[in-house]
């Protein structure tokens, strides 16, 4: 207990030059390549969802899209997914396809479906969304709002809206 602070740190009087500097002075010489996040889903990748089967693929779903695709998969859908295709293929590469409109608001993003463009009906309009990755396993009404958010107004303006008289 009687020791000093200064006696307690151990020195290292042998220790070789620093080689961060060396690290740090390489990675400004070559230009710095972006990676991207691969993604996956459920921890397996896209190129291999792509492969799978519905059944492989409905294994993967949560519950609600299980039973959805157990009950079996409908006409509509089928047809909007041939569609989908058809605009795929007319496009040329690097291009994004032309929108399909729907009315299929419950209908689950599938893998087959990215990189396409739904125009999704909201009640008034088709609002087009472009499948990405990320969207897999959810529905198309997910991403086309049918309500326009409100933006208050200034308080105490209650019944009167937004006319306010000169005096």
């Amino acid at each position: 207990f009687g020791s000093r602070i200064g006696d307690a740190l151990p020195t290292q009087t042998d220790s070789p030059p620093c080689s961060l500097i060396d690290f740090a002075m390489a990675d400004e010489d070559q230009p710095k390549k972006r990676t991207f996040r691969k993604f996956s889903y459920r921890g397996i990748d896209l190129d291999k969802l792509l492969d799978m089967s519905n059944q492989d693929l409905m294994e993967l779903f949560r519950a609600r899209q299980r039973r959805k695709f157990s009950r079996g998969i409908k006409r509509a859908p089928i047809t909007l997914l041939k569609k989908l295709r058809k605009s795929k293929r007319e496009t040329s590469y690097g291009e994004k396809p032309e929108a399909v409109k729907t009315h299929l608001r419950n209908m689950v993003i599938v893998p087959e479906m990215i990189g396409s463009v739904v125009g999704v009906y909201n009640g008034k309009q088709f609002i087009n969304v472009e499948i990405k990755p990320e969207m897999i396993g959810h529905y198309l009404a997910e991403f086309s709002i049918t309500y326009k958010p409100i933006k208050h107004g200034r308080a105490g303006m209650a019944g009167k809206g937004a006319f306010i008289p000169l005096k």
